[in-house]
Parts: structure tokens; sequence; C-alpha cells
């Protein structure tokens, strides 16, 4: 009797050893989708954070030095040394009767094909500017 040679458990081998690895990478980069979703959205939150901290203190720094000819009107600041691509700033600032300036922020920031707008209204407290040179300023109790 002739002994048969077994070519073919080879083959299948390595035919489901390929098809284990293409069910691993499909899986693997549904997961690599979904991480870099999460870190592109990470990026523009922190983009959206600094965008109104930025448009807080251009506000708050106009506001104090009462520069009134920014008051109701929209303002986009220029953002681009910020090094964020796509993005925009708009503040708008208005004076309610009871002295107290209201901010209006608008900002935009895009990475890949994702998009985070946000806005909000803040106020900020118009001071009326006091000579603070120790010394001169008296205490409460009349010192």
């Amino acid at each position: 009797m002739k002994k048969r040679k077994r070519n073919g458990f080879v083959l299948v081998l390595v035919i489901t050893a390929m098809a284990v690895i293409a069910i691993e990478m499909f899986a693997l980069a549904g997961i690599a989708n979904t991480m870099q979703f999460q870190s592109h959205s990470a990026y523009l939150q922190a983009c959206e954070r600094n965008l109104l901290a930025s448009g807080l203190t251009w506000a708050k720094q106009n506001v104090q030095n009462e520069s009134r000819e920014t008051f109701d009107k929209t303002i986009q600041l220029d953002v681009g040394r910020m090094n964020i691509r796509g993005s925009a700033l708009d503040v708008t600032i208005t004076v309610s009767p009871d002295e107290e300036a209201e901010v209006q922020i608008n900002s935009s920031c895009t990475r890949g094909r994702q998009t985070l707008t946000g806005g909000g209204k803040y106020r900020i407290e118009l001071h009326d500017k006091q000579e603070t040179t120790p010394g001169t300023r008296k205490s409460p109790a009349g010192d």
C-alpha cells in the first residue's frame, strides 16, 4: 500500500489562520476608529476651552479699559496665532442697565470631519477704578 501525502492539511491550516487574522483586523479597525473619534473630541473640547478663556480675557480687558467702541458690536477675534486650524471666535459685549457687561462668546473649531461649536453668555462687573497706592486708601475703620 502506498502512503498518502497530507499536503492539503497545511493549506487548510493556512487558510484558517488567514481568516482568524482577518476577523481580528476587522475588530481592531473598529476600535481604532472609536479611539480616533474620542481623541478628536477631546482635542476639540480643549480648543473650545482655550477659545472661551481667550474671549473672556479679551472682553474683560476691554470692559476694564472702558473701550466703549467695542460695545454692542460683534468682534471676530484673530485666533491664527493659537495654532487651532479651522477655528473662529466671536465676542459681543453689551452693557445692561444695572451696569454689568454681558459678554456673548461664540466659538467654533474643526478637526477632520468633526466640528464643535459653542456659545454662552457671561457677566462681567464694571468697577470704578480707584487708586490703590498703599497708605492712600482709608480703611473701613477710618484709620
